[in-house]
């Protein structure tokens, strides 16, 4: 007996919805890379002169007039707390050979040992220049220096001795503040040479510009 005749196989359902093409992600974005930092020698040189100076020229005049007040106002005080008699530095010329290391210290290095607090009041700039013209031009037979008068001129023996013996505290807590002045403006210092923290990207002011 033959076997009935089986139906062909239906075809698929046409969905009417063609297939949708492959579309290939999109390339990275490559950012540009960073520009490399650039050391402002001028502005730290303006720092070093004047506190706060070199913040100024680079726009950022808010930092550097907290910069040029706080420690203005700090090295001063100290000052006028030592009765103006504790940023200067020492005539040697009789004072008794120096030896470091096997080397005789002469001169500017002999006097910055026996006053080893102005290694950091000369870091306060400008305002630090008078004790160096009066010892470059220090001499014992006048009571004054020929451009500052005694001010940062180094006081007598007998003058040290009335301020340690007769005064008070005030005058070591005073030079204390003129050091701390001098080793901040440091930091003053490196801030305007390493600029600020925040810079525009490469490009913007074209972007701004366009």
């Amino acid at each position: 007996m033959a076997s009935a005749p089986t139906d062909p196989p239906a075809a698929p359902a046409d969905t009417g919805a063609a297939a949708l093409p492959v579309v290939a992600p999109p390339p990275p974005v490559v950012s540009p890379a960073p520009e490399p930092v650039r050391l402002d020698f001028l502005a730290a040189g303006l720092s070093y002169l004047i506190p706060g100076l070199g913040q100024v020229y680079q726009g950022r005049l808010g930092k550097g007039l907290l910069f040029f007040g706080g420690l203005y106002v700090l090295f001063f005080y100290g000052m006028a707390m030592g009765q103006w008699k504790n940023v200067w530095l020492p005539d040697v010329t009789n004072a008794p050979p120096l030896v470091l290391a096997g080397m005789q210290l002469k001169g500017t290095a002999s006097a910055v040992w026996y006053r080893p607090q102005f290694a950091a009041q000369f870091w306060i700039g400008a305002a630090a220049w008078p004790a160096v013209v009066q010892y470059a031009a220090y001499d014992p037979e006048k009571k004054e220096g020929p451009l500052f008068g005694t001010f940062q001129r180094a006081p007598t023996e007998d003058e040290l001795n009335d301020l340690q013996r007769n005064g008070n505290k005030r005058w070591d807590l005073g030079w204390v503040y003129t050091v701390i002045a001098g080793v901040l403006n440091l930091l003053v210092i490196y801030d305007a040479l390493a600029g600020p923290m925040f810079r525009d990207p490469p490009g913007k002011d074209e972007e701004v510009k366009g």
